[in-house]
């Protein structure tokens, strides 16, 4: 984790914390979770001990209160042990901030104590089979009856489904298109609520991915966040910050798989001399450190942006998450290439971290969208 004189003390201070966690109790078992498709909850409820199950609700109703600027310092430090574990926790808090944000009092009383100890685990549902970049054609329906609404949709890609407990739903009560899409709150043991099986992946095999099924699931009208409508732009805002999370979580990654590449260079020998003395080798090196600081650097001012509630955040982010996590993922595929075979071997965990952030350029709004949503602002601009 780089770390800069822009950084506080107080900042500083909590890298270090948090990457004593990521070193202790993340990176020993990273390639054995990733074998063993186990997600640990034990783990997520320890680093909730340290404040990271609430990373940005306000204390007053249980979290710890950090900025976004600290959130992305956070992230980044996990993923040097786990990308895949980072990468839930990201969304998880991405669902905390939700509900403190856009919840009332009852809502913030009902879900956000657990939540922040991570007795509760989040999930985030807007992807559907039919609709994914394409989020406001979803196609999931919020039927208004009396003083209930009857939820009835499949939501796909679901990180943490089946083990979670809280899932911000977005559904249609209205029109088609973003307008008619309001959010809601549903709980795993609803009765409706149903799971596919947990997906095959390419990778962040440490967490379940499944889909939500929703067959009826009647939930009173004070599960919904927000009034009738205002889903989508709560998804999207919500959005902002879960990109900023995912591009640390790829910074993180990249950073561990350098720093693996460095070690093995000068550890191993050919041709009489160590790798790390051949300046082919060090200008790769070079670039992909120098890559990924430019990247970091992007990441932290999207996050400064948000923080200030500046209107070009919203560009900011989606300029950030695609720059970090193509930039994260070519770092750490180059890493493998520079461990030889050794870095096509599971034991070495270089082989993880691309799986791990292959998926970063798809979730969160792939970068393609990521690109529509700067172009947009481009153009906006012009008036």
């Amino acid at each position: 984790m780089n770390t800069t004189t822009t950084l506080t003390k107080d900042q500083l201070a909590l890298a270090e914390v948090t990457l004593d966690f990521a070193q202790e109790h993340l990176a020993p078992n990273a390639v054995t979770w990733d074998r063993d498709k186990h997600f640990p909850v034990d783990v997520l409820r320890k680093a909730a001990e340290l404040g990271l199950g609430g990373v940005y609700v306000r204390e007053e109703h249980g979290g710890s209160g950090l900025t976004r600027t600290d959130g992305v310092l956070i992230f980044e430090v996990l993923a040097t042990g786990c990308p895949s574990i980072a990468g839930y926790l990201s969304i998880h808090n991405m669902v905390a901030w939700m509900i403190d944000h856009y919840g009332d009092d009852t809502q913030r009383a009902r879900w956000l104590p657990a939540l922040c100890t991570a007795e509760s685990l989040g999930s985030y549902c807007l992807t559907e089979p039919g609709a994914g970049s394409d989020a406001a054609a979803l196609r999931t329906r919020a039927e208004r009856d009396g003083e209930d609404y009857v939820l009835t949709g499949v939501k796909q890609f679901i990180s943490g489904a089946g083990s979670s407990d809280v899932y911000i739903v977005m559904a249609r009560t209205g029109e088609a298109g973003p307008g008619g899409i309001s959010a809601f709150v549903v709980e795993r043991d609803d009765p409706g609520v149903s799971f596919g099986p947990n997906e095959v992946k390419m990778g962040w095999n440490a967490q379940p991915t499944r889909q939500v099924i929703l067959d009826g699931v009647r939930v009173p009208a004070d599960r919904r966040l927000g009034a009738e409508g205002d889903g989508f732009r709560i998804a999207m805002n919500g959005l902002n910050g879960g990109r900023l999370g995912i591009a640390a979580c790829s910074l993180g990654g990249a950073q561990s798989a350098l720093d693996r590449s460095l070690v093995h260079l000068a550890d191993r020998e050919a041709f009489g001399a160590p790798l790390l003395d051949a300046q082919a080798l060090r200008f790769r090196l070079a670039d992909m450190a120098t890559e990924l600081a430019a990247a970091r650097a992007l990441v932290r001012q999207a996050a400064d942006a948000l923080d200030r509630g500046h209107r070009e955040a919203p560009h900011l982010c989606a300029m950030a998450k695609r720059f970090a996590t193509d930039t994260g993922y070519s770092v750490a595929d180059r890493a493998l290439q520079l461990h030889g075979g050794y870095g096509y071997l599971s034991e070495y965990g270089v082989e993880k971290i691309v799986r791990d952030l292959r998926v970063h350029q798809i979730l969160e709004g792939t970068n393609e969208i990521m690109r529509v949503i700067v172009a947009r602002g481009l153009t906006e601009a012009l008036g």
